[in-house]
C-alpha cells in the first residue's frame, strides 16, 4: 500500500512578485528549492498564512541567491506582495518506507535567504 506525505517544506516564505501576465506556476530562488529538496515542475501546494488562500502548481526555477518567490498567471490573485506563504511537496511510498522518512523543512530568514 502506497501513502502520501509530505517531502518538502518552505515554511514561511515572504511573497516578493505576483505576476498575473505569465503563463502560471510559483518561481522560487533555486537557493531555497534545492534547499528543500524541490525540482522545477514539481507540483506544489502553496498555503498563504495570511489570506488562508491554498493552491496547487508547479514550480519554476528562479535565479539563485535572488530571494524570488512569485506567484503566476491566476496563482497571483490569490497573494499580494508581501504575504507569507508555505510551500509544500508531498511524495507517495510505501507505508512501511513512509515510516521512516524524514521530510526536508526549510525555514527562510529575512529576504527569503538561507
Amino acid at each position: 500500500m502506497n501513502i502520501e506525505l509530505l517531502k518538502s517544506k518552505i515554511h514561511r516564505a515572504v511573497i516578493t512578485e505576483a505576476n498575473l501576465n505569465y503563463i502560471g506556476s510559483i518561481t522560487i530562488d533555486e537557493d531555497l528549492m534545492e534547499a528543500a529538496n524541490i525540482i522545477e515542475n514539481e507540483k506544489v501546494q502553496v498555503v498563504n498564512v495570511n489570506n488562508g488562500e491554498r493552491l496547487e502548481t508547479y514550480v519554476i526555477k528562479g535565479k539563485r541567491g535572488s530571494g524570488i518567490c512569485c506567484l503566476n498567471g491566476p496563482a497571483a490573485r490569490k497573494a499580494a506582495v508581501g504575504d507569507i506563504v508555505v510551500i509544500i511537496s508531498y511524495a507517495s511510498m510505501d507505508f512501511e518506507e513512509a515510516k521512516h522518512f524524514k521530510p526536508t523543512l526549510v525555514f527562510p530568514k529575512l529576504g527569503n535567504k538561507l
